[in-house]
Formats: C-alpha cells, structure tokens, sequence
C-alpha cells in the first residue's frame, strides 16, 4: 500500500470546524426534549416514568446503527455518509414538531436515535484522516465541543423560543438549522488522505504495515484494554443521559429555579465541561508529546479526573447545601470525566488496525450509549417514586451515577495497558482482503 503521509493543517482544522458543527446541531437534536421537558410533559400529559421512556428511546436503535454505519465508513467515503446522516436530522425534526402523543414522540425520537448514532464515530474516523496519531486528541476534543456549543445554546436559547412561539417552534428551528450545515459541507466537505503511517515506537515493535492488517473482531472485542475503554464511556454516556434528559427538570422542579434561570444555569454546566474537556485533552497531548506514554498521559490522566469528579458528585447527594452551591458541584463534578470522550477514541484508534478503526469505534459508541439509553429509564423511575418536585430524587440519581464512573475509573488504572494492548492485536495477523 502506497502511504501519503503528508498532513495538511489548513485543511485538516476547516474539516474540524466543519465536523464540530455537525456535533452542535447533534447536541442540539438531543438536549431539545429535556430543555422543552416541562411545557411537554404537561402537553401531552406524560408521567416522569413515561418520559423517561421517550427521553431513553433516543437511544434504543442508536447503537445498531452505530455499528451498522462504523463498518460501512471501513469501507466508503465518509464525506458521503455525514451528508447523508445531516439531512436525515434536518428532515426528522419535523414529525416531532407535529407529536400529539406520548407514542408519536417516542416513535420518532427512536427513528432520530437511529440516525445520529453514527455521527461522533463517524466524524472521528473521517478527522483521523486529516491528524497523525499524536496529534488527534486535540481535534477530537473540539468536535466535542462542538456539542458543549450545542447545549450552551439549548440552554440559552430553547427557554426564550419556547416562552416566546411554544415548545414546539423548536424543532422547526433545528430543521432550518440542519440544513445550512449539509450545504456548507456539500460545498467545503472533502475526504481526508492521511493513513497512518507504521508503528515503529517500543510500544509496537510487531510491524502493523500501515493499517493493512486485521484481526478477528472476537479479538479486539474481548481484549481487556478495549473493554476497559467501553466501561469508561458506558459510565460517561450514563452522565450524558443525565444531563441532557433530567438536569433541567432537577434545576426546574428540584430547586425551585424558573425556566430561564434553568437554562442559564443548565449553559453554565456545559460551559464548565467544554473548557475542563479542553484543557485536559490539551495537557494529554502535551504529554504525549514530550515523553509521556499512553498509559500516563491518556488513561491515568482520564481515570484521575473521572474519579475527582464522581466525589464531587457524591457530595451534592451526602451533604445538605444551598441549591446554588450544588449547581456548582454538579458543574465541576461532571465536567471533568467528560475528557473521556475525547480521549477514548484516541485509545481505540492506538490500539487496533486502522483498516477496522472506524468499526471498533463506533462499536465502542454503541456499547457506551447503552448507558444514555438505560440512565434516563431508571432516573425516570427514581423520580416516580420520590416525586418530580423531590430534589433527593434526582442527588440519588446522581450518586448512583458518581458510583458507576468511580468503579469504571478504578478498572481501568487496574487493567487498560495501551502498549500492551497494541501489541497484542497487532500481532500474527492476517492481511486484509476487503
């Protein structure tokens, strides 16, 4: 295989800005149900049970389609498959704008669910591309940001369209939105041509010869590192089912704030994740880059943060303190596992062949959105039985989530060796014929 190995930096961050926005309006399409949560639910006259059912039906299909279009990117152009998957968002809102009941909304928040799935594996597979292994967290990490700007501005705008034109105004809104993006990328988006180039550091002293070889998917998938990386987001996307479902109920019913204060304080929270996301992604590639190795600067990196961050959550459920001070724990307290999501795709790519990358990251996706699709279920059922207007509801819901990241954060200091894993899943295998 003839490697072009030429990286093109212009380029390369017009594509990150490009995929960045393509991540707002995927946050946007997400947060929109749990902003507009109060005025629905009372519409449609949904019981919190019930739409924690609607809220985690996003999810239902999410991962079979992760997985289904994650091979499909192995194999044809990504620049095709964003497009596709833009469109699909812009044309859905729709339905949902028209919803009379709780069975219609639900029906298409799983369609919605179906198509967006794909969308962060996809994005990363098509940024690899255009970035050298080392320098990949930090464009990834502004991708991520991408959907911190999508909830910033759900937090602040999806109050004042709904006091102004009702809950519904919304999702026309986000269709208008959904397609200027899939114009400027018709017209700006193009494929990268970056491959990797061959591993020749320590940490990899079995040749992979640029990405050409394979193992069975049985291998990478049982791998203890790989699985490491799925618990670790599991836990991350079960913070995420959190947030962008129950947060601006808690904010609302729980501590008494109006709607527009709730969305404030909801962009707040968002705001803290988008800047600790950066600054960490940024130290662990500044590690990287002068002499750290991966076990150092991206997965104790990752687990020290993820575990601060859960004890901080743990005190808005053990300790009675004013609602302002538990806004701020939560604001710190999940923004600082979210470097999760930036590093972990990064740890996938190091550790597998780059002709099955794009595969084993959306099937990390898949497996972590389970989290965001059981969280909000069992929140809902939480809240059921203490109450929607129960703050303690909703600060056990959040320790139960502390409790789940600070366990996936321990196995992973135990058992996620990178190098080693790189050696293992590049060792004896078999060229690729498709």
């Amino acid at each position: 295989m003839t490697l072009n190995t030429r990286h093109k930096p212009g380029s390369a961050w017009i594509m990150t800005a490009l995929l960045t926005g393509l991540a707002m309006i995927n946050f946007l399409d997400k947060i929109v149900l749990g902003m507009v949560a109060v005025p629905l639910t009372a519409d449609l006259h949904l019981s919190p049970a019930q739409f924690g059912l609607v809220a985690g039906s996003f999810f239902w299909l999410f991962s079979i389609s992760t997985i289904v279009v994650g091979f499909l990117a192995n194999r044809f152009p990504t620049r095709w498959i964003l497009l596709t998957m833009g469109a699909s968002w812009a044309v859905l809102q729709l339905p949902q704008a028209f919803a009379g009941s709780a069975a219609a909304l639900l029906i298409c928040r799983v369609v919605l669910g179906a198509a967006e799935g794909p969308s962060f594996p996809t994005s990363v597979h098509a940024i690899f591309k255009w970035f050298p292994d080392r320098n990949r967290t930090l464009p990834v990490a502004i991708i991520n940001q991408g959907a911190a700007m999508g909830m910033i501005l759900a937090g602040l705008g999806i109050p004042l369209v709904t006091r102004e034109w009702g809950w519904r105004a919304n999702f026309f809104l986000l269709a208008a939105i959904g397609t200027v993006w899939c114009v400027l990328w018709l017209v700006f988006g193009r494929e990268g041509t970056l491959e990797d180039a061959p591993r020749t550091s320590a940490a990899s002293t079995v040749a992979d010869t640029a990405g050409a070889l394979r193992q069975p998917y049985l291998k990478l998938l049982t791998d203890r590192s790989v699985l490491c990386v799925f618990l670790l987001c599991f836990s991350i996307y079960w913070l995420l089912g959190l947030g962008i479902t129950w947060l601006p109920m808690w904010f609302e019913k729980g501590l008494g704030f109006d709607g527009i204060v709730s969305g404030r304080y909801f962009a707040l929270v968002i705001l803290a994740a988008a800047v600790a996301n950066l600054c960490l992604s940024a130290l662990s590639q500044r590690l990287l880059n002068g002499g750290a190795n991966s076990r150092q600067a991206r997965v104790q990196l990752t687990c020290f943060a993820m575990i601060a961050g859960a004890l901080l959550l743990f005190a808005i459920a053990i300790f009675d303190l004013p609602a302002g001070a538990k806004v701020a724990l939560y604001a710190l307290g999940s923004a600082l596992p979210t470097v999760c999501l930036s590093i972990s795709p990064t740890l996938i790519a190091e550790m597998v062949p780059a002709t099955q990358r794009a595969a084993m990251v959306a099937i990390n996706t898949a497996i972590s959105s389970l989290g965001a699709a059981i969280g909000p279920t069992v929140i809902g059922r939480i809240v059921q039985a203490y109450g929607s207007g129960n703050s303690h509801a909703y600060e056990m819901s959040i320790a139960v989530c502390a409790g789940l990241i600070c366990l996936a954060a321990l196995g992973a200091l135990m058992w996620l060796h990178p190098a080693r894993a790189q050696r293992t899943l590049n060792r004896a295998a078999a060229p690729a014929t498709a």
